[in-house]
């Protein structure tokens, strides 16, 4: 739902109708991501998926056909899975809903990444109302939905009158320049759920990371200043909540020097060298660190950082 919050904001402000899906409930998949979300517009277009984009064609169909407002039942294939990258089909039960019956609040909150909770109540397949509830609201919409809110993950609860949808954002790590350190940076952030990119162009970097919340995180390992100064200056630019910086000091001082060039001298923000100090050697010993030093910082927890230490720097 994240991902289509900028799209669909645009539709409502346009006066363009989009509707929004996503899956409540399968049978058969062997695993969905429960925050994906299709965005759909009249002629077909789209943006997003539901159940890696296997649902797309059936949910856009029913759009089409004027059915919204709706619990729909939906069935997969196994080829049109093994196509859309699933191990097997399924059943699943989506939501098909007018973005203008959603509260008109839900797609900022879900551009600022925060997490909510969706309780939509229905008579049959009939969708009645959506009211959203927050960390700071979350006590009034029930106990069973306070605690799925409370689980601190996507989730979604299906009863006879009412469908809860908790929506908690997932972190991203966007790593700048490739090569061996990139690969274990993306393994490690794999193992916590977080969603990676690596970028090798100037543009592209630029534009993500202006995109990027405070739950999110930029790597630099790229030693080209031409790539890695656009990177570092649009990070400082933005909300990101951590910022890592990899390379000798003498890199740091190249890069420092290219911001400072420009105007950019406060770099309090930047971890650089970026790791905590845990004496690590190979790619994958480096990430962990880095990583751990994103945890620290996101978690306001002391931790000992390289930039913090005299003497050489691997």
């Amino acid at each position: 739902m994240y991902e289509i919050a900028l799209t669909v904001s645009a539709c409502l402000r346009a006066g363009t109708r989009v509707d929004v899906a996503w899956a409540i409930d399968t049978q058969g998949f062997s695993s969905r991501d429960k925050n994906e979300a299709l965005a759909i517009t009249p002629g077909g277009g789209r943006i997003g998926s539901v159940m890696s984009g296997s649902l797309n064609d059936q949910l856009v169909d029913l759009a089409e056909q004027g059915v919204s407002g709706r619990l729909v039942e939906l069935h997969v294939g196994d080829l049109e899975a093994e196509l859309a990258g699933l191990s097997c089909g399924g059943h699943a039960r989506c939501l098909l809903v007018p973005a203008v019956d959603l509260p008109a609040e839900l797609w900022q909150r879900l551009r600022n990444r925060d997490p909510v909770c969706l309780l939509t109540r229905v008579d049959g397949d009939q969708v009645m109302d959506v009211a959203m509830f927050d960390q700071a609201t979350i006590a009034d919409a029930g106990e069973e939905a306070a605690r799925l809110f409370g689980q601190g993950s996507s989730d979604t609860l299906v009863a006879p009158d009412a469908v809860i949808t908790v929506l908690w954002p997932v972190p991203k790590l966007v790593i700048i320049g490739a090569g061996a350190i990139a690969d274990a940076l993306s393994a490690v952030a794999d193992l916590l759920g977080w969603q990676t990119e690596v970028i090798t162009n100037v543009r592209t970097a630029t534009g993500v990371i202006a995109g990027l919340a405070v739950l999110d995180k930029v790597v630099v390992t790229s030693h080209d200043d031409d790539l890695a100064g656009p990177a570092l200056a649009a990070a400082l630019a933005g909300e990101v909540g951590y910022i890592g910086a990899l390379g000798s000091r003498r890199t740091q001082q190249s890069r420092a020097d290219w911001l400072a060039y420009r105007g950019i001298t406060d770099l309090d923000r930047v971890h650089g060298p970026a790791g905590l100090d845990i004496g690590a050697g190979t790619p994958a010993e480096i990430a962990v660190s880095i990583v751990a030093e994103a945890l620290a910082v996101r978690s306001i927890k002391r931790a000992g950082s390289l930039r913090e230490r005299s003497g050489s720097i691997h």
